[in-house]
C-alpha cells in the first residue's frame, strides 16, 4: 500500500479508512443503544442496589478478562493482515493463552474478594461465583473474536455479533427477572456471551479460515488461499501478508522443499510489542473498570448505579475514537508512509461527528436518564455531562494511541495510558468524598484534558512527517 493509497480512496467516494471506521461505529452506537435498553429494563425488574452491584460485579469482570486477555486483541488486529496461512494459528495460540490467563486471574480475584471488593461478597455464592467465572473467561475469548474479525478486515461481522449479544441479554435478563433477582442480570450475560461466542467461532473457523482436507490452513499446500484484506476494506495492489511494514515485525521462515513458503512467526519484536500493549491495555482497563468499584465500596451501591449508568451513556462517544483509531491501526500498518495524512483525517473527521453529538447530549442529559428513573435523571445528569465533555479530549488520546503504535513506540503507548489511568484513579480516590459521585465524572474529564494537552503540545513524539518518520 502506497502513501498515496492511504491519503486518497481506492475508488472515488470510498475511504477505506472512514469507511471501516464508520462500520465499527455504527456497530458500537447500536450496541450502546441496546446495552442501554438493557439497563433500562434492569432498573425495572431489579432494585437500584442490585443494579449498583451488580455493573460493578460486571465491571469487574472486564477488567479480569481484560487482564486475561494479555493485550492479545491489539496484537492480532496488528498482525493479522500479515500473517499469511497462520492466522489460524496465530488466533487460537491467542484463544488458548488468554482463556487460561483468565481463568487463573477470576479464580484468585474470589479468593481475595474479602479483602480488595467486599462489596462483592455476593459472589463468593457457588451460583453467583460459577456464573461470574464462566462470564470471565467467555468475555475475554468475545472480545479477542472482535480483534480477529478487525485484523481480518471484516467489520461487518463485528457489528453483527455484538448486537446479537446485546439482543440475547436483552431476553435473558427478562427470563431470569423472577427466577433469579439477586443474580440474573450477571447470569444473563453469562448466557448470552457463551452462545453468541460459540456461534461466531463456529462461522470463524469454517469460512473465513477453512482448511484443505489434509487439515493444512488455507493457503498451504493443497488449499487457496484467503488473504486477510479479500473483505471489506481491500484495496487492489495492497498486500496485507506481506506489506512493506512487515519486516520490522514478522519473518518468514524457509519453508521445507516442495511447500509454498509460509509461517508467520512471532519474533522478539513482536513479543515485545505484545507485552507493551499488556501493560498499556491494564492500564486503560484500570481507568474505565475500576472507579465504579472505587464508588461502590465508598459510597454505596446507589451511587454505584447512577455512576454507572451515566458511563454507560457516555461511553458510546468515547468508543466512536476508539473505532476510528482501530481502523487506523488496520489501514496504516502496512505502510506508515501515509499515517500522518490518515491521523490528520481521523481527527479532523471524527471531531465533526463528536462535537454535536457531545452537545445534544450535554442539553438533553436530564431526559437521556430519565429512560432509566427519575432518580438517575436527578442524580446523574450532571455526572452524564462531565463524561459526555470528555469524548473531545479522548479523541486526541486515542488518535496519538494508534499512531504510536503504528510506529512501534510502544512506550509511549503505555506511559499515556499509565499516565491517564494513575490520574483518573487517584482524582477519583481524593474528589468522592468531597464531591460524592460528581467527583468520578471531574476526575475523568480532568485527566482526559491534561493528557489530551500535553499529546498536543508534544505531538512530534507520535504525529510523523510526510515519510513516516517521527516528525
Amino acid at each position: 500500500m502506497t502513501q498515496a493509497q492511504l491519503r486518497r480512496p481506492s475508488r472515488p467516494g470510498v475511504d477505506p479508512l472512514l469507511r471501516n471506521g464508520h462500520v465499527l461505529t455504527v456497530g458500537s452506537l447500536v450496541t450502546s443503544a441496546f446495552g442501554a435498553g438493557y439497563w433500562a429494563l434492569a432498573t425495572r425488574w431489579y432494585g437500584d442496589a442490585t443494579v449498583g452491584r451488580s455493573y460493578a460485579a460486571v465491571s469487574a469482570l472486564m477488567l479480569l478478562s481484560g487482564l486475561g486477555q494479555l493485550g492479545l486483541g491489539n496484537v492480532l488486529v496488528r498482525f493479522l493482515p500479515q500473517a499469511g496461512s497462520d492466522r489460524r494459528a496465530l488466533i487460537r495460540a491467542a484463544y488458548t493463552a488468554a482463556g487460561g490467563a483468565t481463568l487463573v486471574g477470576v479464580l484468585g480475584f474470589l479468593a481475595l474478594i474479602p479483602v480488595c471488593a467486599p462489596g462483592l461478597g455476593f459472589l463468593r455464592e457457588p451460583a453467583a461465583g460459577a456464573c461470574f467465572v464462566a462470564t470471565t473467561v467467555a468475555y475475554a475469548l468475545f472480545a479477542l473474536q472482535d480483534g480477529a474479525l478487525t485484523g481480518l478486515r471484516r467489520p461487518g461481522p463485528v457489528v453483527g455479533k455484538n448486537s446479537g449479544f446485546a439482543v440475547a441479554k436483552i431476553v435473558f435478563v427478562a427470563a431470569l427477572a423472577g427466577s433469579m433477582p439477586t443474580i440474573g442480570i450477571l447470569m444473563s450475560w453469562t448466557l448470552a456471551l457463551v452462545s453468541t461466542l460459540v456461534v461466531v467461532d463456529a462461522w470463524l473457523f469454517a469460512r473465513l479460515l477453512p482448511t484443505d482436507r489434509r487439515g493444512n490452513p488455507a493457503g498451504s499446500e493443497g488449499g487457496s488461499e484467503v488473504r486477510p484484506g479479500s473483505g471489506p476494506g481491500f484495496r487492489p495492489g495492497s498486500r496485507p501478508d506481506a506489506g512493506p511494514g512487515a519486516g520490522p515485525v514478522a519473518r518468514l521462515e524457509p519453508s521445507a522443499p516442495g511447500r509454498r513458503r509460509s509461517g508467520f512467526v512471532l519474533g522478539g519484536a513482536v513479543l515485545r510489542y505484545a507485552g507493551a500493549e499488556y501493560l498499556g491495555t491494564l492500564c486503560w482497563l484500570a481507568a474505565t473498570t475500576l472507579p465504579s468499584i472505587i464508588v461502590l465500596e465508598h459510597a454505596g451501591a446507589r451511587e454505584s448505579a447512577y455512576f454507572s449508568l451515566a458511563w454507560v451513556v457516555a461511553n458510546t462517544l468515547h468508543l466512536i475514537s476508539l473505532n476510528m483509531g482501530a481502523s487506523l491501526l488496520v489501514e496504516a500498518a502496512g505502510e506508515r508512509a501515509g499515517l500522518a495524512a490518515g491521523c490528520r483525517r481521523v481527527l479532523r473527521h471524527t471531531g465533526a461527528l463528536l462535537v454535536p453529538a457531545i452537545a445534544a447530549l450535554v442539553a438533553g442529559a436530564p431526559l437521556v436518564l430519565r429512560v432509566f428513573g427519575p432518580g438517575y435523571a436527578r442524580n446523574g445528569s450532571t455526572l452524564l455531562q462531565l463524561l459526555a465533555l470528555s469524548a473531545l479530549p479522548h479523541l486526541v488520546v486515542a488518535t496519538a494511541i494508534s499512531a504510536c503504535r503504528v510506529l512501534g513506540r510502544m512506550r509511549v503507548v503505555v506511559a499515556v495510558q499509565a499516565s491517564l489511568a494513575t490520574a483518573v484513579l487517584t482524582l477519583t480516590v481524593l474528589l468522592l468524598p468531597v464531591l460524592g459521585v460528581l467527583g468520578a465524572g471531574v476526575a475523568w474529564l480532568g485527566a482526559q484534558t491534561a493528557t489530551a494537552l500535553a499529546l498536543l503540545i508534544a505531538r512530534r513524539v507520535w504525529l510523523p512527517d510526510t515519510a513516516g518518520r517521527p516528525a
